[in-house]
This record gives C-alpha cells, sequence and structure tokens, in this order.
C-alpha cells in the first residue's frame, strides 16, 4: 500500500485534490508457494485467507487469492424486531493473477477480483433529545419549535432515551426496528496491463479496467423505534430497494496509454500518457424507496397506514453518466549530482449527465391507504405544490433531465529535490489540484454543483541513519492549502409535513488547511523497534456563499456542516501515532517470538457544525442558541480518543514454516465516537455512531512451497 498526499494526477491515473491510496496486490512469481491463515476471535469471528503461486513455466505465472470472513454485529439491538446485533461482518473476496512474458520485451499482465459483502448494516445510538422537539426559551429568547417534524419525532426519541436508561445501555447497545436490514455489496473487475521495452531508453505501457458494481440496501437512517402516544410502531426515515432494482448498478471502463522514458545520458526521466474513464449505468435505474412517518407490514408493497396524518413514501428511480478524459505529462531533470528539478501538468475534462423518474407517495390518515402518487423532482414538485400535487400513475411521467455538471481545468506540479548526501532529501513543492463538480438528484433545486481547486505548497526534509546498533529515519513535511469554491457538505431542513430534509453538497467559499507532518522509525540492536508518526492539522472555514433557495423549494434553510471562522469537519488538530515492537531474546531454534504495541491519539473534532447553532425567526427576527447550551455539551462534537492495540507473534514455530499470533484491537475498550447522524435541526434528536468495543482472537499461518 502507498499514501501519495496532496494533489495527483500528473503521473498516472485519476486526478485527486487531497492524495490517493494506492493498493498494489502481489504479482504472481517464479517460485511455486503458498498459504493457507485461519483466524478465530471473540463476536463469533472467523476468517480464512490463503494464497497459491504457480509458475506453470519460466514465461507464464499464476497467482490465486482468497479472503473470507464472518463476524457478529457489535451494536446489540433490543428491540426484539431484526437482528440480534448491528455492524457485523460477512464477505468472500478473489483475485486471480496471471503473467506472461510473450517475448522478452513484452509482458501481459492480467487481474480479476471479486468481493462479496452481505452484511445487515449499521446502527447507531440515540442519545439526546428535544422535548417535543422545542428549543427551550433563554433570556429575552422566546422559545420554538424547530420544525413540524420535529414536534412528531422528538417525544418518542425522548422515550427511546428512557428506556435506554432504564437498561443501564452502554454505548453499543441500540434499538432499531426494522425487520430484515441489509447492505449487500457485489464487486468484480478486470485490469489488463501490457508493458513494451520498446528500447533502452523507452517503456510503453497500456492499462485497461472494466468493472461491475451492485450494491442492496434497506436501512434505519436514524436508528430508532419509535411509537405514537397511542402505541402505535412507525418509523422515521427507512430506506430500501425495489425488488426489481439495485440501490445503486453501475459499470466503468477505463483506459490509459503512458509512455516513459530517459535521455540527456539519463539525466532527464520522463512520463507522458492519456486517460479516458467512462462510467454507465448496468440497465435499469438505480432504485430506492425511503418512508418517513409510516407504520408498514410491506413498504415495498405500499402495506402501509399513516398514524401521525403526516407520512410519504418516496421512490427514487435514478441513472448517472460519469465521464472523464485527461492528458498529462511529468519530467524530472537531474541538474547536478545533488540537485533535480521536476514538473508536471494534466489537463482533465469532466461531464456527468443524469435521469431521475422520481416519485412521492402520501398516504391518508389512519389505515385509509394510499392518497396519491406525484413527482418529487425539482420541475414537477414546484408546479405542483403540496396540496395540489401533480398526480401521475407511472414515474416515466417525471422524467427530469438536469443540465449536465460540465467541468475542465489544467492542474500542475512544481517540485524541487536537493541531496546534500546519501541520508539527507530536502524538498519543495508547489501543485494545484482540481475536483471536478456533481450532481445529486435526491436534493431538489440543488441538484448541482461546481468544480473546486486547491493550492497546495509544501516544505520537507527526509533524513536516515545508520551505525552499528541503532538506525532509523526522520522525515518532517510542512503543508499549506488554499480551497476555492471548496465543495462542502449542507443540510437542508424541510418544513413540509412528511418531506425528508437532505444534505447536498455545495460550493462553499474558501478556505484553508495548514500544518506539519512528521515521520519517525528507529531501531536498536535489532531487539526493539519504534515507528512514531504526528499530524499538526489546522483548518479554517475562511468565507461561504450558500446558494439561495429557489421559490417553492421545500427546504426552508440551508446549514452548513462547518462555519465561517471555524474548523472544517472531521479535521482533528492534533493526531499521534506511535507503534513499539519488542524482540523477544529466544533460542533461534524456538522461532521469533515479538510483542508489539501501537496506540493512537486523536484530539476533538467537529463531525459537523450544523448543530452547534440552533437559528430561527420569529415574526421577522432572527434568533439563535447554541446547542451546547441546550444539552450542556455540544452534539457534533466527537472528543479526543485513545485506541490501543495489542499483537504477539510467534514467527517460524520451532523451525516450522508456521506462524502463530495473537491480537487484540481496542485494548482499554474505550467508546470512540466517530460520526453523528445530524438530525437534531430537522428532527429535534441526535444519534451518535462508536468504533468497535474491544476484540482478540487468535491467528495460524501455515505456508509451503519453495
Amino acid at each position: 500500500m502507498e499514501v501519495l498526499k496532496g494533489p495527483q494526477g500528473t503521473l498516472f491515473g485519476r486526478n485527486t485534490t487531497g492524495g490517493s491510496v494506492l493498493l498494489v496486490p502481489q504479482k504472481p512469481t517464479d517460485k511455486w508457494e503458498g498459504y493457507l491463515e485461519g483466524s478465530a476471535g471473540d463476536y463469533g469471528m472467523l476468517r480464512g485467507q490463503g494464497m497459491l503461486n504457480i509458475p506453470l513455466s519460466d514465461t507464464f505465472k499464476v497467482r490465486l487469492d482468497f479472503d473470507r470472513e464472518k463476524r457478529n454485529g457489535y451494536m446489540i439491538n433490543h428491540s426484539g424486531v431484526g437482528p440480534s446485533a448491528f455492524d457485523s461482518t460477512d464477505y468472500f473476496a478473489g483475485r486471480l493473477s496471471i503473467v506472461a512474458n510473450l517475448t522478452p520485451n513484452l509482458e501481459n499482465y492480467t487481474i480479476a477480483t471479486y468481493s462479496n459483502s452481505f452484511g445487515d448494516g449499521f446502527a447507531g445510538k440515540i442519545d439526546n433529545c428535544l422535548s417535543n422537539g422545542i428549543v427551550p426559551a433563554s433570556g429575552s429568547t422566546p422559545a420554538f419549535a424547530l420544525s413540524a417534524g420535529a414536534s412528531l419525532t422528538a417525544p418518542p426519541a425522548c422515550t427511546q432515551i428512557a428506556r435506554q436508561n432504564a437498561r443501564g445501555d452502554g454505548p453499543w447497545d441500540v434499538e432499531v426496528n426494522l425487520p430484515n436490514p441489509r447492505i449487500k455489496i457485489d464487486i468484480w473487475q478486470v485490469i489488463n496491463k501490457t508493458t513494451w521495452q520498446a528500447s533502452d531508453t523507452l517503456t510503453i505501457k497500456n492499462i485497461a479496467s472494466y468493472s461491475e458494481y451492485k450494491e442492496d440496501d434497506s436501512f434505519s437512517l436514524y436508528s430508532d423505534n419509535f411509537a405514537t402516544a397511542a402505541g402505535v410502531p412507525f418509523n422515521y426515515v427507512r430506506l430500501g430497494t425495489n425488488p426489481y432494482g439495485d440501490t445503486a448498478s453501475q459499470s466503468t471502463f477505463t483506459e490509459e496509454l503512458q509512455f516513459q522514458g530517459r535521455s540527456a545520458d539519463s539525466k532527464l526521466t520522463w512520463q507522458a500518457g492519456g486517460y479516458l474513464s467512462n462510467s454507465v449505468p448496468l440497465g435499469g435505474f438505480s432504485t430506492g424507496y425511503s418512508a418517513t412517518f409510516l407504520s408498514c407490514s410491506n413498504q415495498i408493497e405500499l402495506q402501509c397506514s399513516n398514524p401521525l396524518g403526516a407520512a410519504s413514501t418516496q421512490q427514487s428511480e435514478t441513472k448517472f453518466w460519469f465521464y472523464s478524459k485527461a492528458v498529462y505529462g511529468q519530467a524530472t531533470y537531474k541538474a547536478t549530482s545533488k540537485l533535480s528539478l521536476t514538473g508536471g501538468i494534466r489537463y482533465t475534462s469532466d461531464d456527468t449527465k443524469a435521469l431521475g423518474e422520481s416519485t412521492r407517495i402520501t398516504f391518508r390518515p389512519g389505515s385509509a391507504g394510499v392518497n396519491y402518487r406525484y413527482c418529487n423532482d425539482v420541475v414537477h414538485f414546484y408546479t405542483g405544490k403540496p396540496g395540489t400535487p401533480f398526480i401521475v400513475t407511472n414515474p416515466s411521467q417525471c422524467a427530469y433531465y438536469p443540465p449536465e455538471a460540465k467541468s475542465h481545468a489544467p492542474t500542475w506540479l512544481i517540485d524541487v529535490d536537493y541531496k546534500p548526501n546519501d541520508d539527507t532529501l530536502l524538498y519543495a513543492k508547489y501543485a494545484r489540484g482540481y475536483r471536478q463538480g456533481g450532481l445529486n438528484l435526491t436534493s431538489i433545486g440543488l441538484e448541482g454543483w461546481n468544480p473546486e481547486k486547491v493550492d497546495d505548497y509544501e516544505l520537507g526534509a527526509k533524513l536516515s541513519f545508520k551505525g552499528s546498533d541503532i538506525s532509523g529515519y526522520f522525515n518532517i513535511d510542512g503543508f499549506y492549502n488554499k480551497f476555492n469554491n471548496q465543495q462542502i457538505a449542507v443540510n437542508a431542513i424541510s418544513d413540509v409535513a412528511g418531506f425528508n430534509g437532505s444534505q447536498p453538497e455545495v460550493n462553499a467559499g474558501k478556505s484553508r488547511i495548514d500544518g506539519l507532518e512528521v515521520d519517525a522509525a528507529t531501531t536498536l540492536f535489532d531487539t526493539f523497534k519504534l515507528q512514531v508518526g504526528y499530524t499538526l492539522l489546522d483548518t479554517k472555514l475562511q468565507s461561504i456563499n450558500l446558494p439561495t433557495l429557489p421559490a417553492g423549494s421545500p427546504y426552508s434553510v440551508l446549514i452548513p456542516t462547518s462555519v465561517v471562522g471555524g474548523p472544517l469537519a472531521l479535521s482533528p488538530k492534533n493526531e499521534f501515532t506511535a507503534t513499539a515492537t519488542v524482540n523477544l531474546p529466544v533460542p533461534r531454534k524456538v522461532g521469533k517470538l515479538s510483542v508489539g504495541l501501537t496506540y493512537v491519539y486523536t484530539s476533538s473534532q467537529y463531525a459537523t457544525r450544523a448543530d452547534d447553532t440552533l437559528s430561527w425567526t420569529v415574526a421577522g427576527k432572527s434568533y439563535s442558541v447554541p446547542s451546547a447550551s441546550v444539552f450542556g455539551y455540544d452534539p457534533g462534537l466527537l472528543p479526543a480518543s485513545n485506541l490501543v492495540n495489542l499483537n504477539v507473534n510467534w514467527d517460524h514455530v520451532m523451525g516450522r514454516p508456521l506462524d502463530l499470533s495473537f491480537f487484540m484491537t481496542n485494548v482499554t475498550n474505550a467508546a470512540i465516537k466517530t460520526s453523528v447522524g445530524n438530525a437534531l435541526g430537522s428532527a429535534g434528536f441526535e444519534d451518535t455512531f462508536y468504533a468497535p468495543p474491544r476484540m482478540f482472537g487468535f491467528r495460524a499461518k501455515y505456508s509451503f512451497g519453495q
């Protein structure tokens, strides 16, 4: 695995603004070898992995890999409906790799992968609420009901919290009354890379791939177990799929042609190429159902009642087409034995198209059944306002093609490397990054957003040292990123009864991200190794320009997930990682015995600032109250966390090709908050998501072959 930081794209592949993570699979070798590995642990964890490498000839080699794991969920469900626990693991993955050396100068490398995961999905813990959905009065600020929907959901949320407290629930206890939740993902991909060594100074590569992705979901968006005052169960927001369609269904084809060369007595090395990516729907529409304030025995067949008098279900039918093409090049010139200059440039053109045929179905109060179906997109929603809907009988009557999201931009890289000796590298880099615009048909009137750009400046040093008893390295990097037209998520709050809020992407304005990274390691006497990493991150949203809501919009207000002058969401100021590994002094014939401990500290960070301030208008006068003053703490703030992991490894047991391990994650069983549902402003309650509790297990690996 390689982590490339900062804007990318002048050297290969797709362009990025924040960096790239490269997962490079092991290539078939000329050795007949393999291994089988089995793991078992608590929460019913069982995992099997294996590899077989077969050199069929000097010019034809094959490698097979597989991975199968199953583990019970750790979010314990107390509703009595649906699975006993959420956040389970259940997947299979396999890979076939083939290398064929067609001639001494021509290699063909093919990788085919398949993966399938089929878990029960996720769940969060509802942990605070506004009684009756009302913000209490504070001084001269009057009390105010957040929305019509919050008055229906806040009271049962408070009741659910009371039940949790009565049971003495902990952070990994939830109540979700969903009978058949699921998140199933099916992916397969074929990648072919042909490499031709045309001459001693020129290499030509062609990389082509085709993949298909399918997803089928059914889950409770806010992990609720609600009932009316009369005891009739109802859901807040449930999402599911049409049995005749997938939640997502997309195919992607990529093609990349690369030229790599050397010239000027190898002082100049260069690479240039072209990149193409087309992602299109796999046949039919991607389909999703969301039901709000309904009590359903069968949501798909519309067997639902309306116990609250303000309920509906939405049927989302969408198709997306993504096209990207680019040309790029990068060269490095070794000006002296110590100084190298690198420059790169790329030009990218992106185009996103979409088709929506989404409808909304409302239900008569009580159990009288369906009232009407009308179009749920920007054109027809504004044409037929609530109460006088544009009634349809077929989703095709609601066909809506939003304007295409087209964007194009040049990006570039300038880098200076100075190496005064073999153990020291000093560098300075400036890069321009660009992220294309996009479309989201679930956000009425806010379907599209524009591209963003970032200027990245870096100064750093890489140092290494080696002695008879001690060796290691020390890397340090300072960076400053300036964003313009940054893409940021906002919460769109609706006052229309039974209408879900949304979280569209908008172009916020300007922001900056700067900081310092340190990565170091040292080894003493081959018995003790210490690796440390530290990141100091300072982020700030400098300005924000929210779009104007169009006339007739179902949304009443847009609340950004970050506030001007404050940090960006999910940006901890400090993060520190340390791994200490001790090789125990045992005889060589016993094997190699080591103990490793990893500690990760992450400072507090905002999952969202959308709920930092509750704002409203009464009689033309605006009011705002910090949510921390209502609850005594900020629901959107994730506290600092401390994570400890442990590994004990016994390799080459008694001189045999057998490795044994014991592992434990989250040794202290810390309850680490990872995110929030972000429903306080629209629903009057909030749910929180947690990282896994302490887990442990044992692993055995047997290797065979040469």
